[in-house]
């Protein structure tokens, strides 16, 4: 029998694999539809009643039964088997005594990609030759228009007393001052790390583990390095502005985390795992499967696999996980957002505002009536956010009235890494044909694209959105002023210039939005693993790393799998003021309150983690996680104080003290909610309803309400029904050019 693609999904977390009387092949590296780079990690499960020497292995029909080790715990032969061609590859076990004959098809694809991200995007830029190693030394030129380098191996060492590595000069002798680890699997040790760095999928590849080169032999699946404790942590980094058309010049996580790594875990990641380089969560997750496969065929199976980052990081950790169900075991993130659509459009949503009222208020807003439009805690708050549409603004050069931000400085449009030459750059009027600097063109392919300007589609949509709804119905504006705001807010053109009329977005590119995981589900994978989630940043007053983003991923989640219960939202952070990266001074209370958390949040997440994947039951995922779940893992946010304390208490959006842990931390609201849209920020496009009087508490005039009509003429939005084109996740979904066998 040929078996299909879906056989072997589970396959990428070790032990979800049934045993069943009868052979089976099995891909442990990767799906059999997504293998890359020539090779993969493949099991053949022995009949009962044979020997493993009674079965022979073929691949395209040439005889590979010598790649193979037994594995008597679980009656395998596992092997790594290479000189996979591109494309359709057929593996058949056989036993000529017993007559039974195994089939399976696997596909495989360039090193470099893709595989589900669709065709590369073009113009981009290599930057290996300024992508530092441990040494200070860079990779390099890029041996191809692919960026590729030589892969290599290096090996550092921690001293005694040191906080930092340093590089090995001899892998023959270990230095005197070396200093010892012990590994959470007991395992003492040198604290010698080997560092792999390679390409893959166009980006640099990095893999870290616990490995001594004096004593150890070379890592391998079937020889692990002793030091490692058979868990895997992929690292995501953060930001997102400027992460275009580019292979990225440095990692966005810490791949020589001094912590993890004295433990035992191994770190994978790659330069388009930091959005800051690469802000595509499709293109992320592609190369976040082929990076794990990779890390497979080098060191073995892990036990399991999470996630970790921190805002830009943590909505790639969240899209990966939903999109791509298997790749992760469970997430740990911080100042968190669903996605980076979601900053983009309430970035949008708020500059729509602070274009009405700072270039000329015919309404005569006060300010502090359009703080409450915008739901935003004040002022500086408010035009942060907006400031945040310039990931969505492709226009050099652009000024805009938005006052300017302690943090933020100016509006700024069109944000380019310096390595991307000028030549490349867009240009509406010297170079129109150029790279487009938004999130939308950064993944084309997922949005579409427009055939009028060769543009990438957006999903950005404010037709029948009624701003200032809920500030109208408590009276802090009139009715004139409501008209007057959504007369002549209008909406943005593919340029981002201001239009008079409101901004339509097709069907068929929400609908890509949300099959694609582009704006983030929750009821994919999200939905049997694990989700722990810390504010590390708490600032209401400004930035945009706003509490209402941490709320509105956990909705997602509850709206489509009728709970939450897999999520862990503990919250207290400092304030920017407080981050050193930003220019800030760490208070006693900052530094105590960060070293709490994270300390106390990855031992009861890792604890989570590893009992779920112990439970060898029968039963489903998320029993096994629910049923798991240490009791430290619950609900709370810690107080602000040098020695902080836990308020065990669920936590709930307001901004009114009505519990213990909204008195310390209360979260405001944002310009869609305060137009009546829901608190998971998912509905892209509303479906329209006539309007009607007994909709607002308050009373319009008859001239009133027939300007309101022309405002409205297609209706309003019903926020109680899916919006246009709004489904589910499709997990695993390709773009091309892999698909599902």
């Amino acid at each position: 029998m040929v078996l299909s693609a879906v056989a072997a999904h589970s396959s990428l977390a070790a032990g979800d694999t049934e045993f069943q009387a009868g052979a089976r092949l099995t891909v442990l590296s990767s799906q059999p539809h997504l293998v890359s780079a020539g090779d993969m990690l493949l099991a053949v499960d022995i009949p009962q009643g044979m020997l493993p020497g009674d079965i022979q292995v073929s691949l395209n029909g040439e005889d590979i039964s010598g790649l193979f080790k037994s594995d008597k715990s679980t009656r395998r032969l596992v092997g790594l088997v290479p000189d996979l061609r591109d494309g359709k590859n057929l593996l058949e076990a056989q036993s000529g005594s017993t007559g039974f004959d195994e089939k399976l098809i696997v596909t495989n694809h360039p090193v470099t990609g893709p595989l589900v991200s669709g065709p590369h995007i073009s113009p981009f830029v290599c930057q290996t030759q300024v992508f530092k190693l441990p040494d200070g030394s860079t990779l390099g030129e890029p041996l191809d228009r692919d960026c590729a380098i030589a892969p290599r191996v290096d090996y550092v060492y921690l001293a005694q007393g040191a906080d930092t590595f340093t590089p090995l000069a001899d892998r023959t002798v270990l230095p005197a001052d070396v200093a010892t680890v012990t590994t959470t699997s007991g395992q003492t040790m040198p604290f010698v790390v080997r560092l792999e760095t390679r390409t893959i999928n166009r980006g640099i590849y990095q893999a870290a583990v616990l490995h001594d080169p004096t004593s150890e032999a070379q890592p391998s699946p079937f020889n692990a390095p002793k030091g490692w404790n058979k868990r895997l942590i992929a690292l995501h980094g953060f930001g997102c502005v400027s992460g275009w058309f580019r292979q990225g010049n440095a990692q966005g996580g810490d791949i020589f985390d001094v912590t993890r790594l004295g433990e035992g875990y191994a770190l994978f990641t790659n330069t388009l795992n930091h959005p800051t380089n690469s802000c595509n969560p499709v293109l992320a997750g592609e190369t976040t499967m082929m990076g794990k496969e990779h890390f497979i065929e080098t060191m073995g199976v892990p036990d399991f696999t999470v996630s970790t980052g921190s805002s830009g990081g943590a909505y790639t950790s969240l899209q990966i996980a939903d999109a791509f169900p298997g790749l992760f075991d469970g997430v740990m993130i911080g100042s968190t957002f669903p996605d980076a659509l979601s900053i983009a459009l309430a970035g949008l949503d708020a500059h729509l505002l602070s274009n009405y009222y700072l270039k000329g208020n015919s309404g005569n807003f006060t300010e502090a009536q359009m703080v409450a439009v915008s739901g935003y805690k004040n002022a500086r708050a408010w035009y942060d956010m907006a400031m945040q549409s310039g990931r969505a603004d492709p226009v050099p050069g652009r000024a805009d009235p938005i006052p300017p931000s302690p943090i933020l400085k100016s509006y700024r449009p069109a944000v380019w890494h310096e390595g991307v030459p000028e030549a490349l750059r867009y240009d509406p009027h010297s170079n129109p044909d150029g790279a487009r600097p938004t999130v939308f063109d950064a993944a084309r392919n997922i949005y579409g694209i427009d055939e009028a300007t060769g543009f990438a589609k957006s999903p950005f949509d404010n037709v029948g959105v009624q701003y200032g709804l809920q500030a109208l119905n408590v009276s802090t504006i009139r009715p004139r002023q409501f008209i007057d705001l959504n007369a002549h807010i209008g909406g943005f053109d593919h340029d981002a210039n201001p239009q008079p009329g409101r901004t339509e977005a097709e069907e068929v590119v929400l609908a890509r939005a949300y099959r694609s995981g582009i704006s983030l589900s929750g009821g994919g994978g999200l939905a049997e693993i694990p989700v722990f989630d810390l504010s590390h940043l708490y600032d209401e007053d400004q930035l945009y790393h706003y509490q209402w983003f941490h709320f509105a991923a956990r909705e997602r989640m509850k709206n489509l799998n009728g709970h939450s219960d897999n999520h862990v939202m503990w919250r207290g952070g400092g304030a920017v003021t407080e981050m050193a990266q930003m220019g800030g001074t760490p208070s006693e209370e900052f530094k105590a309150l960060k070293k709490t958390t994270e300390e106390q949040s990855w031992d009861t997440f890792i604890d989570w983690v590893a009992s779920y994947r112990a439970d060898k039951s029968a039963d489903a995922r998320l029993a096994k996680v629910l049923r798991n779940k240490p009791a430290a893992a619950q609900d709370g946010c810690f107080t602000w104080s040098t020695m902080p304390t836990f308020i065990a208490e669920p936590q709930t959006f307001s901004r009114k003290p009505d519990s213990a842990c909204n008195r310390q931390w209360p979260s405001w609201s944002f310009v869609r909610k305060e137009a009546g849209g829901p608190l998971d920020a998912n509905t892209l496009k509303c479906q329209l309803k006539p309007l009607s009087r007994t909709d607002y508490k308050v009373s319009f005039t008859g001239a009133e309400w027939q300007q309101l009509e022309q405002v409205f003429p297609g209706g309003v939005c019903d926020w109680s029904k899916p919006g246009v084109g709004q489904q589910p996740v499709v997990p695993w979904l390709s773009h091309g050019p892999g698909a599902m066998e």
